[in-house]
């Protein structure tokens, strides 16, 4: 049994970006399903952290932690500089206040998403730097967000955002040090085909859950498909735009070598933390972007691999 899990495991890593684009399909063609896991999407993303750390191991999470002195000044420029940037563009351009703007704004102030590490291990990047950028990003995410939030007309409390944030740096890390733990002690010393099972298993979580992720957006493809193109091509825009000119200004660079996961850091953000402290409200008018934010993070190692190839594979 244990025999044909691994090798079933190894199937879906090898055929990791079609194993996404079943979650897509999935998540769009079955709503009842998708708005039956819709619910345990908390529960999922830590299964998905535990399984991701556990692929990483210890060793390799630390190392990536090493040196600071590039890592933070890049997570205060994505979730600080970014974003006040942008506020400050909207203005000029008399589009404050808008839906766009704010979706805009509160994507670019968010943190990486939990499962950046499944879309290192199948671009070959080094997953090790996404859990370290999740990590790092979600810690100061607290301090980060109240500039934006005071520069944004947004009627919330950035105390109560911050114990959001707070609350899911505990989960997150509570995830990472019981898969660090379970790989110590079961699998210390992995092979190359228990490796290749570990990236299946990331890789097939990651999928599952974008199931539930899809609950809010096959209905309006359903009842306004025209609308749903429009922020579909927002968000396409902004995640994929922020990937390339990441990588394309630091693959070159002594940056090189972390240029790929500092590019899927930049572009796959978890807008969805806003949806436990904001209001309905606020929410409300972007939660078709939300949805459709989904799209271009799933669809990253299928239409940017020749991008992704500009810089050492290293994952």
């Amino acid at each position: 049994m244990i025999r044909w899990t691994g090798r079933a495991l190894q199937v879906f890593a090898r055929h990791g970006r079609l194993t996404l684009v079943a979650g897509l399909i999935a998540g769009l063609a079955l709503p009842g399903l998708a708005a039956a896991m819709q619910p345990w999407l908390p529960q999922m993303v830590a299964v998905l952290l535990t399984v991701t750390a556990f692929r990483i191991g210890h060793r390799a999470a630390f190392g990536a932690f090493a040196d600071l002195r590039w890592s933070l000044p890049a997570v205060l420029i994505l979730q600080l500089a970014l974003p006040l940037a942008m506020i400050a563009a909207a203005a000029g351009l008399g589009l404050s206040g808008t839906a766009l703007t704010l979706a805009l704004v509160l994507a670019c102030a968010a943190p990486t998403i939990s499962g950046g590490a499944s879309l290192a291990i199948i671009l070959r990047q080094d997953p090790a730097r996404m859990m370290q950028f999740l990590i790092l990003g979600t810690a100061i995410f607290p301090l980060t967000i109240i500039p934006v939030l005071m520069a944004v007309p947004v009627a919330v409390s950035p105390v109560a955002l911050a114990w959001v944030a707070l609350r899911t740096l505990a989960i997150i890390l509570g995830a990472a040090a019981l898969g660090f733990g379970l790989r110590r002690w079961l699998l210390p010393n992995p092979d190359a085909r228990q490796i290749r099972a570990m990236d299946g298993a990331a890789i097939l979580f990651f999928a599952i859950i974008v199931v539930g992720l899809m609950a809010a957006l096959g209905p309006l493809l359903r009842t306004d498909p025209g609308l749903a193109l429009l922020w579909a091509l927002a968000a396409f825009a902004l995640s994929f735009g922020l990937q390339a000119i990441v990588l394309l200004a630091l693959h070159r660079s002594r940056l090189a070598a972390v240029s790929g996961p500092l590019a899927l850091a930049a572009g796959n953000r978890n807008i969805a933390l806003f949806l436990i402290a904001l209001p309905p409200e606020v929410t409300g008018p972007i939660m078709i972007f939300i949805a459709c934010w989904q799209l271009p993070m799933y669809l990253t190692p299928i239409l940017l691999p020749r991008l992704y190839r500009l810089t050492p594979a290293t994952g």
